[in-house]
C-alpha cells in the first residue's frame, strides 16, 4: 500500500481521508489492530485495543506498541497537513511512557497534532490514553518533509 503513489493528486489530509471513507487500513494497523477514527488537518486520533500477542515477556504490553501508536499519530497528524506532492519521515521520536498498558487497558486512544510545519522540517507531538482516560504514554517527533516522485517518474 502506498497512497502518495495512489492518490499524488490529493494533499495528506485528502489522502488520509479517502483512506478512512473506504475503510483501507494500512498494514501496520492491521497487526496491531489499531485504526484512524479522526481526521482534522494538523490532527488524528487513532484507537486500538492491546491484547497478550502485543506482550512483553513480563506479561504487559511490549513498549514498541504505544510507541508505534504515537509514531503513527504524530505522523499522520504532519502528513495531514501537507500539500500534494509532499511526504514525511520520522527523523526523530521522543516516546515517555507514564503507566503501564494491559490487556485490561482498552480500548486507547492515541491524538497526535502538528506543532510545526516547515519547508523541511514538521515537529508533532501525541499522547496516548487508555479507557479510563489515564495519560500512559507521550511522544514528540521530528520529521523530515520532502518532494515525492510520481509514480513512474
Amino acid at each position: 500500500m502506498n497512497i502518495l503513489a495512489n492518490d499524488a493528486g490529493l494533499d495528506g489530509h485528502d489522502q488520509l481521508a479517502a483512506l478512512m471513507s473506504a475503510n483501507i487500513h494500512p498494514p501496520i494497523g492491521e497487526t496491531l489492530e489499531f485504526v484512524l477514527i479522526e481526521l482534522e488537518r494538523g490532527r488524528v486520533v487513532f484507537e486500538g485495543s492491546p491484547t497478550r500477542k502485543v506482550f512483553n515477556p513480563i506479561g504487559s504490553v511490549h513498549g514498541g506498541y504505544a510507541a508505534t501508536l504515537l509514531d503513527s499519530a504524530c505522523g499522520c497528524a504532519v502528513h495531514s497537513s501537507l500539500p500534494a506532492g509532499q511526504g514525511y519521515t520520522t527523523l526523530e521520536l521522543k516516546v515517555a511512557y507514564h503507566r503501564a498498558l494491559s490487556d485490561q487497558s482498552g480500548p486507547v486512544r492515541v491524538e497526535g497534532k502538528l506543532v510545526t510545519l516547515g519547508r523541511r522540517v514538521a515537529f508533532s507531538e501525541a499522547r496516548l490514553v487508555d479507557a479510563q482516560g489515564r495519560l500512559c504514554a507521550s511522544a514528540t517527533s521530528t520529521l523530515l518533509v520532502f518532494p515525492i516522485e510520481p509514480p513512474n517518474a
